[in-house]
């Protein structure tokens, strides 16, 4: 088992993030030997809000305290994600949409065909967050000066770093700049740019910043998205660049995807329309100058990068739209983890967006093209 601390009470930016409040010490598990997905029980139904939920007046309303409380879920969003997920018999999957100015989730929908029954998937942290982390990551090496044009050279490293490919080498003929390397996934330069820019207490306290190792608060039971940073170098880049032991819930990810769409402010979701905050947030995660260079840095995801293909599908394109992909498997049992995190559109942000699918070996559809068209299904009615 890893070790991490949790901060109890959150921080405004990680350039200045000190642990305060009552440290409590939590366990990470490993994802080679531990993967929390193989130890999954169901969402109680009576703490399942969206199961319990009922139409009323045009939207969705939940029980809450003895009385039906409106929910910010869109009703039409929700139905058709949900339809998605259950015409593609997903294995396991979950999609969470949320407004990035107020917070509002807009929908939460999962499903499995490998265990029907089981509910909770949108709100646990059940899912390797693959290169996702890549963003933390990436915040982190923006804060401490690097140009997003800095390039740096690699080989290799498709599906795993070594540690010899942290050196230059006459083999290193991948040369990249950190912006290419974002929109790519590309893994050893990523590594490589985290062993030469960063040490453990910064990425600590970016992961801290984007609220990793910290309780959501929440009206559905949300498990605390986890992440293990090693101080050695090796163990370092290799977290760095999405392989370590760092775990993701669906619900947080949407959030952390909202950062750069509010110009590098926090707003926590919200499930009831009751707890919509009316002040604008004030929470800085990121310098509204990183977030610039964070969300043009995503935009080349879409544009010229590992989603490019899903987003110039003909008819399905999302004007505007940034975001992350990534991708992990477990080969025992074999689990292939997808994901997408982004928001749209770039210039006014409407929608923020994370949805995860583990496939079997077969399968029909991946998480970046059931983000894309969570976007797309909400921006087409507006």
């Amino acid at each position: 088992m890893s070790r991490v601390v949790v901060c109890a009470v959150l921080v405004s930016c990680f350039a200045h993030a000190q642990e305060a409040g009552d440290d409590v010490g939590l366990d990470v598990p490993s994802r080679l030997t531990e993967p929390p997905l193989s130890k999954v029980t169901s969402l109680a139904k009576e703490r399942d809000l969206l199961a319990q939920a009922v139409p009323s007046g045009g939207r969705l309303a939940a029980p809450v305290d003895g009385a039906l409380e409106p929910l910010t879920i869109d009703p039409t969003l929700q139905a058709e994600l949900e339809a998605i997920l259950e015409k593609y018999e997903t294995p396991y999957a979950a999609v969470v949409a949320v407004e990035p100015s107020s917070g509002r989730v807009l929908a939460m929908a999962e499903h499995s065909a490998a265990e029907p029954e089981l509910r909770g998937l949108a709100t646990r942290a059940l899912y390797p967050a693959a290169s996702i982390f890549k963003i933390v990551t990436a915040a982190a090496l923006l804060d401490v000066g690097v140009d997003p044009a800095e390039v740096l050279c690699a080989h290799g490293g498709k599906r795993k770093v070594k540690e010899a490919q942290l050196e230059d080498s006459d083999r290193d003929t991948r040369c990249l700049s950190f912006s290419q390397a974002l929109a790519m996934s590309a893994n050893v330069v990523f590594a490589k740019f985290t062993s030469r820019y960063l040490d453990a207490e910064k990425l600590k306290a970016a992961a801290r910043a984007f609220h990793f190792n910290a309780p959501f608060r929440f009206p559905v039971p949300t498990d605390v998205s986890l992440a293990a940073v090693p101080s050695e170098t090796y163990p370092l880049a290799l977290t760095g660049a999405g392989f370590g032991d760092v775990y993701l819930s669906p619900l947080h990810g949407a959030a952390l995807a909202a950062v750069a769409a509010n110009k590098g402010l926090w707003r926590s979701p919200v499930l009831l329309e009751r707890d919509v905050p009316a002040a604008p947030p004030t929470e800085r995660v990121v310098s509204e100058q990183v977030a610039e260079r964070l969300t043009a840095m995503l935009e080349e995801t879409v544009t010229q990068g590992t989603a490019r293909r899903i987003f110039h599908e003909r008819g399905m394109r999302v004007p505007g739209a940034v975001g992350k992909t990534g991708s992990l498997a477990d080969k025992h049992p074999y689990r292939d983890y997808t994901w997408f995190v982004g928001f749209a559109p770039k210039e006014a942000p409407r929608i923020a967006v994370a949805a995860v699918i583990v496939n079997e070996a077969k399968w029909r559809i991946r998480a970046t093209w059931l983000g894309r068209e969570a976007m797309r299904l909400f921006l087409s009615r507006r």
